[in-house]
């Protein structure tokens, strides 16, 4: 890519666009099993679940954009392959069988509290390099992961 000069140097850039990939990978990664999980959920709670889910994909749908965007501000190439998702996610893909509804739930509250730890990884590297518009990325994709990773964990207390 062309030079970027926007305050940044090269190397914070390069490393904050590799985390900011992670963060990409795990979003995708989320939001594939939420859909999945909202077409396959069966039970006594299926109403409810199925709505909630796709509230929650479509939530995580339009956090990958500005991700891939950021990355792009940055001057790096997004990643937006399923094999790199695959490499550069910490989350496990969706089980093949869909499991009962509560270990669904189990499942998402496990992926946003860890995509939660992949933003919060950054803000050390994005604060030394003065990076603003990527901590506010960051502090408002935190803030979802964490609300919705309590709303699900509600939902498997007795």
């Amino acid at each position: 890519m062309s030079n970027v000069n926007i305050g940044i140097s090269a190397e914070h850039r390069e490393q904050i666009s590799a985390g900011l990939g992670r963060l990409l990978a795990d979003t995708y990664t989320l939001y594939l099993t939420t859909h999945n999980f909202h077409w396959n959920v069966t039970g006594p709670m299926f109403n409810s679940l199925h709505t909630m889910f796709m509230t929650q994909y479509t939530e995580l749908w339009n956090a990958v954009d500005p991700i891939a965007e950021r990355i792009r501000s940055l001057g790096h190439i997004a990643p937006g392959s399923y094999a790199q998702f695959a490499k550069l996610t910490s989350l496990p893909d969706a089980p093949e069988v869909p499991p009962k509804a509560t270990e669904m739930i189990r499942i998402l509250a496990n992926g946003h509290e860890a995509t939660a730890r992949t933003a919060r990884s950054l803000y050390e590297l994005v604060d030394a390099a003065a990076d603003e518009p990527t901590a506010d990325l960051l502090t408002q994709r935190l803030a979802i992961h964490e609300q919705t990773a309590w709303m699900l964990r509600a939902l498997l207390e007795d």
